[in-house]
């Protein structure tokens, strides 16, 4: 064989991947369709974390008087803002360029096909086909934005995120239909740039996988910083033969029609499975994703599915540790397989949001008699000093053992503070323990065992 392992697509679970492998003594290959780094490095989770920052980065500048600082004449350039994003965007690219150089990885650019267990037919641009060989083969295809029925893309008036961060200029007035993770980013963003944002959600509530607290912060938030959010509500025609785009809303009290200059779908994610050759060789499927076992082996034998097209949470920190389970799985270890109740889900909008494990809802579902504790920021020193006092940080323990069902935050840097709670689940940290580890003050940190003091009726501060 000309290689130990073929990885299909070089996104934070394909080039992980691959790199493990290298490093346990693999030769390996990777191929990739479009731009190394894949949708999370060039379309996802690091431009679109470069758009929030100057969005942040003009809320501080506007609300300068607030720290005693006067600044005058305060604008943005949007088409500078979508620049600096494309070159963040293009520097981290070029860092996987150099991570497969370092570690002796060849590069094959083209769309990849499984013509066997140890065979991928790889068709470049041009035309012209090659067929590589390797003794495994990890797919690490991703996903790609979801598409409606009622709203079919077009790119100009209907757009999905990766248009979204590209826009040539900014749109006046925006419907973002969608309020999981990429829409209430998108929604804060272009409403901090001075457009007229619309959430539009089909269920009950935003952010609807979070905690239901979380859901109702984030949308009192949202609504003082004049963000419209229709919940309970359902687009189910688009007309875009005008100027801009009407759009025909579905809610409880009957049929609205919202006038836009752009209409963001961002109604989930599907995985890109189509045409790699799995109906072929007979590879399962379920729903959409590829099925796999706790090691990302698919019912072919050598190989692996990993990432955002198999069933797992689809984010980028998930892939990246299939990725390399599955390499070093491939190498004759026996890596730890992932819990996938103890994965935190971080929002970057603004406050923003981090969670992991149990919902109080899910928690009780779960049969669990349960203690919970929340924090407000309000009552945070450090909060208060930095201006950002929205927000709180909610635990939820198991009454009989403190056990650390789940943690759910919504407050400024709450992402940077949320691995915390994930490694305290890991080594099955109790209630008890959390309160007897001295957390530094003053911290936005220090919340999280404040927190827990409330859910022991031990609160100092509040």
């Amino acid at each position: 064989m000309a290689y130990d392992l073929i990885v299909l697509g070089s996104g934070p679970g394909g080039y992980p991947a691959a790199i493990r492998a290298s490093q346990l003594g693999k030769k390996v290959a990777i191929i990739e369709k479009e731009a190394l780094g894949g949708i999370c490095l060039n379309w996802g989770c690091i431009p679109t974390k470069a758009l929030l920052k100057s969005a942040q980065v003009y809320e501080y500048a506007k609300h300068a008087a607030n720290y005693g600082i006067t600044v005058a004449g305060v604008q943005h350039d949007f088409t500078g803002v979508v620049n600096r994003s494309r070159g963040v965007a293009d520097k981290m690219s070029k860092g996987v360029t150099f991570l497969m150089k370092k570690n002796k990885i060849d590069v094959v650019m083209g769309f990849g096909k499984i013509k066997s267990a140890t065979q991928v037919e790889v068709t470049a641009a041009d035309g012209s086909k090659q067929v590589v060989e390797a003794a495994n083969i990890i797919i690490a295809t991703g996903g790609r934005a979801r598409e409606l029925p009622t709203l079919p893309v077009d790119g100009v008036k209907i757009i999905e995120y990766r248009k979204a961060m590209s826009l040539p200029t900014q749109p006046k007035t925006m419907i973002v239909v969608g309020s999981g993770a990429i829409g209430v980013e998108f929604a804060y963003f272009y409403n901090s740039m001075g457009t007229k944002v619309t959430i539009v959600e089909y269920l009950p509530r935003i952010v609807p996988v979070e905690d239901e607290d979380i859901s109702k912060e984030l949308e009192k938030q949202y609504k003082k910083q004049g963000i419209t959010i229709m919940t309970n509500a359902e687009v189910t025609k688009v007309d875009t033969s005008g100027a801009g785009v009407k759009a025909t809303v579905k809610t409880a009290t009957g049929e609205q029609v919202l006038e836009a200059d752009v209409v963001l779908s961002a109604v989930g994610v599907i995985a890109n499975i189509e045409g790699i050759g799995l109906e072929e060789l007979g590879i399962k499927t379920d729903r959409g994703r590829i099925v796999v076992d706790p090691y990302g082996q698919t019912s072919l034998k050598g190989v692996y599915a990993i990432g955002d097209c198999t069933p797992g949470q689809a984010l980028a920190h998930v892939a990246s540790k299939e990725g390399i389970n599955a390499a070093e799985h491939i190498a004759g270890h026996h890596p730890e397989p992932l819990d996938y109740n103890n994965i935190p889900g971080c929002t970057y909008c603004s406050p923003e949001i981090a969670s992991v494990g149990y919902t109080e809802a899910k928690a009780k579902e779960a049969g669990y008699d349960i203690k919970v504790g929340k924090f407000p920021f309000m009552a945070s020193g450090k909060a208060s000093a930095s201006g950002s006092t929205e927000g709180f940080v909610k635990v939820i323990y198991d009454a009989k053992y403190g056990e650390f069902l789940g943690c759910h935050m919504i407050g400024n840097n709450v992402t940077e503070i949320i691995a915390e709670a994930v490694v305290a689940r890991k080594l099955e940290t109790t209630a008890h323990e959390i309160l007897n580890a001295v957390h530094p003050h003053p911290t936005m940190s220090e919340a999280l065992k404040e927190a827990t003091a409330v859910a022991y009726g031990e609160a100092i501060d509040i």
